[in-house]
């Protein structure tokens, strides 16, 4: 292992996280040749193959995948010291990796905006993906801190609640029941709903309420973006339950609303966690300490939405 270089490392950590030499060399601006070598060289230094091949897929060996943990292991150390160095220097500059799911979307980047503004030198990676994705990236470690709604029950992580994500039922403004108030939640039985796919938070949410009233839930569609289930509902086929977020950038004459209904909003927060046993970087605790101290303020003066049941 004394022949090992970085470059090496790198070239492999991109080609494992790929699985593809093509894609690898895509990313790193190199040719697919030049990757193949690299990848070859670095075995042969470990002494055993680090990947196998199905097909046009590669597959990381035992040997493989716990060097790729090494790898990012050093990689992160090596970003959390130049950042240690930049802010000794009283610079906040380095790199800021966040997976979030799909919803915190409509919230993360008008909290994103100040705080780039105040730390330029900080460039920021923001990952939008699925509840499920992102429980992978966290338990592959891929990032430094993640944002959801729906916390996993674990003791090894840091958890802290930063806003709040309440759930509200929402339908076109032109919906029979959009004048009404007070809406009793029976009156949903029979209703054609629009749900998120299986596995979203919000999802799970509405269906313990449901189950827990009995009301019966006749699901039209099931799609996994908001924006095509809020098309969907100004479209007429159905109402849903969303984050009340997904509003903020609607705007005053919005063809959606949000259905005064009994139960609801459902009160739920955005969490920012992280494993226990992971060091944050310089500029991930900035950004934590952030969003406590600040998020909430910041999210409440910049949206375009306060929660209404009014049109």
């Amino acid at each position: 292992m004394k022949q090992v270089t970085l470059h090496q490392l790198k070239v492999f950590e991109a080609a494992a996280r790929h699985g593809s030499f093509t894609r690898a060399a895509e990313e790193l601006f190199l040719t697919q040749p030049s990757i193949s070598m690299q990848v070859k060289q670095l075995s042969k230094s470990v002494g055993m193959p680090l990947f196998e091949q199905v097909g046009k897929r590669l597959y990381l060996t035992e040997a493989g995948k716990e060097l790729l943990t090494l790898s990012r292991d050093i990689f992160d150390r090596l970003s959390q010291f130049e950042m240690t160095v930049a802010n000794l220097k009283g610079l906040k500059q380095g790199q800021l990796r966040i997976a979030a799911v799909t919803t915190a979307k409509y919230v993360i980047p008008r909290l994103l905006g100040p705080f780039c503004h105040r730390y330029p030198g900080i460039d920021v990676s923001l990952q939008v993906v699925n509840h499920e994705v992102l429980l992978e990236r966290l338990q592959n470690n891929e990032d430094d801190l993640y944002i959801l709604s729906q916390p996993p029950i674990a003791t090894d992580l840091v958890c802290h609640q930063f806003l709040e994500n309440p759930l509200v039922v929402m339908a076109s403004a032109d919906h029979p029941l959009a004048q009404e108030k007070n809406i009793p939640l029976h009156r949903l039985n029979g209703e054609s709903f629009i749900m998120r796919e299986p596995g979203s938070g919000t999802r799970h949410a509405v269906q313990e309420l449901f189950e827990k009233h009995k009301i019966k839930v006749k699901v039209r569609l099931v799609l996994g973006n908001n924006e095509a289930i809020k098309q969907a509902i100004v479209g007429g086929l159905g109402i849903s339950v969303l984050s009340s977020h997904v509003l903020a950038l609607e705007g005053a004459n919005r063809q959606l609303t949000i259905l005064d209904v009994e139960g609801f909003p459902i009160t739920r927060h955005w969490y920012v966690i992280y494993p226990a046993s992971k060091q944050l970087s310089v500029v991930a605790q900035t950004f934590f300490d952030y969003l406590l101290d600040e998020g909430k303020t910041i999210a409440e003066t910049t949206s375009a939405l306060k929660v209404s049941t009014s049109n």
